[in-house]
């Protein structure tokens, strides 16, 4: 540091010639604060370019990409959101897998049925007994398992595509031995900007404009101007002298070569300096887009032992510098000279405040010799090109890989699940049975409600409650029908007698309706009018004994055609009626073998039932009239009785 100020001193300050103060070593004077401050050097104190960069940066400069860039600098990200994902499924399915299925109309059915849909990787894998077919079985175990997998498969997938993006290409150096055409064609701007870290200023620099070429005795030893090969000036900074050193198109020196220059002692300022800062850069004269650069400082704890010191004395201070040519084939062939940084030789320094106190009070160390040292390379040129490692065979090969890996971990846990765990290997027939359940009673309801819409509701619930005690046996069978005013010719137009439970049938434009034939015939029918006698007795006008009245309707037959689609006639189920007042059993309802129920097997049974129950309703019928036959009579002969007893009482 310089002095400034006579005493008293700041801190971390010293006196020397009894009227001017110094810093200690390693402090450097801070003229607005006035006090002395140690120099740091905050971060990294080097900074060397990995190849080309661009010198400008306008995008970087306006948006800064920092934070995407740490988001996706590894394959860790996608990684992690494929676990994340991965046992958020897993734990979906497992909770709901304890919900109930019910009668298959719930939500937990729903999900769970189209959670078993997606088993599309392992459909026909699951547990089968010795000797079974192997067919396709949907479960879902498999569909858990199958969804799991592609989640896998496609984080690894898009952590390969990452690391095709990032990494499909190196770098790769190719050293070959140096022509002198090869050297002729390099065309470069070189500068070179050396600080020194001190309160001087330019007015300190002392012997600069000599160039040395070569070893001092050798043969190849010269000395020339250094304007003869770059234009040099110093420049006042807030970190102190700067020399800079330009040249357009340089005359590249094949050997090495160094300069030198001074800062000598002012009155009141002595020179010192704490530490030294470089930037050398390199630019092709044709293009500038690009450039390579090297860049640092020289921190005042740079030495061995890391202690702080100040700079002063006639050992120079060497900073040594490589050069050496590249060749950038895959940047259409640019010829770039790259910088580096060798070594730094510190000169005269001091660490001790009593040793830095006598050399500024002696005139003998009043400088500091800087030396720039380069040393070209010139003897092999690098070629650098791109060369890419993952070619389309890799990729498919690695794609593979992932697959196999992804359908193999998960295959091998549902196996090991089915084998553990019996009820796991018919859950798909469990799932099928509910959901053919819920869809056969579906139709079946469909099915009610389009009879009930066409023939009325009356068909299947006869209302026997309005029926008048006062009719026979043919005015109750007439008055049994329906109540809504249709004629049976008009109900025998309106009916649709060709049903088709096919979905895949087209409904023709015009039904082509065939009429369902009833046929009923009555032996023997009450026809006779009734008529209410003066004492209130109901009589037929046949004349025929009352056990006549109500004649046997046992001999009819119902005969009901019902055509499929498919042209096939269901014979109907006869049931006898004459002579046989036990009741048959109920028909029994086949099905065919298998867990899919036919709308053949639902039509044959229906057609069972409907013959079952008109047979129920005859012998209904039969009883009712019996029933009213035998009140008849039972009033007829209490009627008689109460008119032949005053007759004999008379004759008593």
């Amino acid at each position: 540091m310089a002095s400034v100020i006579s005493p008293p001193c700041p801190s971390n300050a010293f006196v020397y010639n009894a009227s001017s103060c110094a810093c200690e070593p390693g402090y450097l004077y801070n003229a607005t604060a006035r006090r002395c401050e140690m120099f740091w050097v905050l971060g990294d104190a080097w900074a060397v370019s990995s190849g080309v960069d661009n010198s400008v940066s306008f995008p970087e400069t306006i948006l800064s990409f920092d934070t995407v860039k740490k988001f996706t600098q590894s394959q860790a990200v996608f990684m992690e959101a494929t676990l994340v994902l991965l046992a958020s499924w897993l734990a979906f399915c497992l909770f709901v897998r304890f919900r109930k299925l019910g009668a298959g109309r719930s939500i937990w059915f729903q999900i769970r049925w189209w959670i078993s849909r997606m088993d599309i990787s392992f459909a026909t894998r699951h547990w089968l007994d010795d000797q079974k077919v192997v067919r396709k079985r949907k479960t879902e175990l498999g569909g858990t398992f199958s969804v799991a997998s592609w989640i896998l498969f496609i984080g690894l997938f898009a952590a390969l595509l990452f690391q095709i993006i990032e990494k499909r290409t190196i770098e790769v150096h190719n050293v070959k031995a140096t022509n002198a055409p090869d050297l002729s064609s390099f065309s470069n701007d070189m500068e070179f900007n050396i600080t020194t870290i001190s309160s001087m200023s330019c007015s300190h620099v002392r012997d600069i404009g000599t160039l040395f070429i070569g070893s001092p005795g050798l043969i190849d030893y010269r000395v020339a101007p250094l304007s003869t090969f770059a234009n040099y000036s110093c420049q006042n900074t807030t970190l102190g002298p700067k020399i800079i050193l330009k040249c357009n198109n340089c005359q590249l020196i094949r050997d090495f070569s160094y300069m030198s220059w001074q800062f000598v002692d002012l009155p009141n300022n002595p020179a010192t300096a704490v530490g030294f800062q470089f930037n050398l850069s390199a630019k092709n004269h044709a293009s500038r887009k690009h450039l390579s650069f090297v860049s640092g400082m020289l921190r005042n704890g740079s030495n061995i032992e890391d202690k702080p010191v100040t700079y002063r004395g006639a050992v120079p201070n060497i900073l040594k510098f490589n050069l050496f040519p590249r060749i950038y084939r895959n940047l259409h062939d640019l010829k770039l000279i790259q910088p580096l940084f060798h070594e730094f030789l510190p000169g005269s320094s001091y660490s001790e405040i009593n040793e830095l106190q006598a050399s500024l009070q002696s005139s003998d160390n009043g400088f500091i010799n800087v030396t720039l040292y380069v040393n070209f390379l010139s003897a092999y040129i690098v070629e650098i090109d791109d060369q890419n490692i993952f070619g389309p065979v890799g990729f498919l090969a690695d794609l593979g890989g992932l697959y196999c890996i992804s359908i193999g971990i998960f295959f091998y846990l549902m196996v090991q699940c089915e084998y553990r765990i019996k009820k796991l290997r018919d859950e798909d027939s469990v799932m099928r049975k509910i959901r053919n359940r819920r869809k056969a009673q579906d139709r079946w309801d469909k099915l009610r409600k389009y009879v009930m819409y066409t023939w009325g509701s009356k068909t299947f619930d006869d209302n026997y409650n309005n029926v008048r005690k006062e009719t026979c046996c043919g005015t109750l069978m007439v008055q049994s029908l329906p109540k809504n005013g249709l004629s049976l010719k008009r109900r025998q137009q309106n009916r649709m007698d060709t049903i088709s439970f096919n979905r895949k049938v087209n409904v023709p434009s015009e039904k082509k309706a065939v009429p369902e034939k009833i046929r009923t015939q009555v032996d023997q029918s009450c026809v006779a009018k009734s008529s209410l006698n003066l004492e209130g007795s109901l009589s037929c006008s046949t004349g025929k004994p009352e056990s006549e009245v109500c004649g046997p309707v046992n001999n009819r037959e119902h005969d009901h055609l019902i055509a499929s689609h498919e042209g096939d006639v269901h014979k109907p189920q006869v049931f006898s009626t004459t002579g046989d007042y036990s009741l048959p059993p109920p028909p029994s309802l086949e099905f065919k073998a298998g867990s899919e129920i036919s709308m053949s097997d639902i039509n044959k049974n229906f057609q069972s039932l409907y013959d079952y129950n008109v047979m129920l309703r005859e012998r209904l019928v039969s009883a009712q009239c019996m029933l009213q036959s035998l009140t008849m009579k039972a009033s007829s002969s209490g009627a008689e009785n109460e008119k032949t007893a005053p007759q004999n009482n008379t004759n008593r």
